[in-house]
């Protein structure tokens, strides 16, 4: 067989793997996504970080990775970056001065709100190739993967 054909067999076997599909269309939203904020010096995680942050102010770090699903590492460069940008500020908790919480600043809400209209329009383009029904079976079928993937066995 050919080399040619081999690869394209090996692409076929890929293609028709069902996490591929998953695995591109989280890819295609990242990049777009990543594509509308970079008029605003913010990456998708910095973006979740700011979002989260509208609406549970005072989190600590290690609560703002679990709420954007990325590691604590990782969230401890993007809460530095935001804070050297000025879109957010940490203070020592009352409750246990070694956690810092996190707080948007004036800047970090009004940077987010023109952000948010970037990305919502990111969303509402996909959202838009699906009518409500579509959109109810996408996200009932993803959630059926995502609750088989979670359990154990």
């Amino acid at each position: 067989m050919s080399s040619k054909a081999e690869s394209a067999r090996i692409e076929a076997e890929i293609a028709a793997r069902l996490g591929q599909s998953i695995k591109r269309a989280e890819q295609a939203l990242i990049a777009r996504k990543s594509q509308a904020l970079r008029p605003f010096d913010l990456t998708v995680p910095q973006y979740a970080a700011l979002m989260v942050l509208s609406y549970a102010p005072g989190l600590s770090g290690a609560q703002l990775a679990r709420a954007c699903m990325v590691t604590p590492q990782t969230m401890a460069t993007v809460l530095g970056n935001l804070k050297t940008k000025g879109l957010i500020r940490r203070d020592p908790s009352s409750v246990h001065k070694k956690v810092l919480v996190t707080e948007l600043t004036r800047t970090g809400r009004a940077v987010l709100s023109e952000a948010d209209a970037a990305a919502r329009a990111v969303e509402d383009r996909l959202s838009a190739e699906f009518d409500r029904e579509d959109q109810e079976q996408l996200r009932s079928l993803l959630e059926r993967a995502i609750k088989v993937l979670s359990s154990e066995g």
